[in-house]
C-alpha cells in the first residue's frame, strides 16, 4: 500500500509493538556473514548477501533451511539442518551486533514515541539469547518495556500469540495497539490480533515490494510514525 492510499493515522494508540530486524535494526550482514561460516563448516559454497537478506524473517531455524538450499523454498534434508542449525547459532553468537545498525530515524523515533507516554515493546522472532544482547550492543537496551522473543511462547509471528501477549503484558487491548514491522508476519500477525499496522519499506519482506502487504500505512521511517502518532 502506497502512503497516498494508507488508511490514516492509528486511533487513540496507547502501546507500540515493534518488530527488531528491518524495522528498528539492519541487521542483515550480521545474519549472512553467520550463514556464510555455517555453509563453509558444512561444505556449501557461500551465498550473496543481498539473497540471503531475502531469507530472514521467519526465525533461524528457517533461515538456516532456506541458506542450506539457496531457495526461499527452503528445501533441504533434515538431517543436514539439524546439523547445521548449532553451527550457525555459533557463529551467528560471535558475528551478531558487529555490523548491526539502527535503521535512520529509529532511535529518533522510539525516543519521541517514548516522549508520547506510549507503552514500547519489541516482538521479534529472534531468540532471546540474541535479542537481549543485540539491544545492549546497538544502544536499544532500555529502549523497551518489554520483549517477547521468538522462543518466549508455543508461536512466533505470523501467529498472532506474541502479540497479544505483548498487550495483555502492557495492559493495552489489541485495538489500542499499533504493530510496526517490514513483512507479511508482522501485517499477518496484526490483523489476527486485531491490532492496527503500520510497514517500513527498507526491511526484509522476502524480496517482495511493500506495497504486496495489507498494512493500514506506510512510514519513511520510525521518526515519521513517531510525527504521525504525535499529530493523531
Amino acid at each position: 500500500m502506497t502512503p497516498e492510499a494508507a488508511r490514516g493515522p492509528a486511533r487513540a494508540v496507547r502501546a507500540v509493538l515493534l518488530d527488531l530486524d528491518g524495522t528498528v535494526l539492519d541487521t542483515a550482514a550480521d545474519l549472512a556473514a553467520a550463514a556464510n561460516r555455517m555453509l563453509a563448516d558444512v561444505g556449501l559454497p557461500e551465498r550473496d548477501p543481498a539473497l540471503l537478506a531475502n531469507f530472514v524473517g521467519k526465525g533461524i531455524p528457517t533461515l538456516v533451511r532456506r541458506a542450506l538450499a539457496g531457495s526461499l523454498e527452503g528445501a533441504v534434508d533434515d538431517a543436514l539442518h539439524a546439523r547445521a542449525l548449532p553451527i550457525f547459532e555459533r557463529h551467528y553468537a560471535e558475528e551478531s551486533g558487529r555490523r548491526s545498525r539502527p535503521y535512520p530515524g529509529a532511535a529518533e523515533g522510539l525516543a519521541r514515541m517514548r516522549a508520547l507516554g506510549l507503552l514500547l515493546a519489541c516482538v521479534t522472532n529472534k531468540r532471546e539469547r540474541f535479542t537481549f544482547d543485540l539491544l545492549r550492543a546497538t544502544g536499544f537496551g532500555d529502549a523497551f518495556d518489554l520483549a517477547v522473543c521468538g522462543d518466549t511462547l508455543a508461536a512466533k509471528k505470523p501467529d498472532p500469540l506474541p502479540l497479544l501477549f505483548a498487550c495483555e503484558r502492557l495492559g493495552t487491548p489489541p485495538g489500542a495497539a499499533l504493530v510496526i514491522g517490514d513483512s507479511s508476519n508482522d501485517v499477518q500477525a496484526a490483523r489476527a490480533a486485531g491490532c492496527e499496522v503500520w510497514c517500513v519499506p527498507y526491511g526484509y519482506n522476502e524480496g517482495r515490494p511493500i506495497d504486496t502487504l495489507d498494512c493500514d500505512h506506510v512510514v519513511a521511517s520510525l521518526a515519521e510514525a513517531a510525527r504521525l502518532l504525535e499529530h493523531a
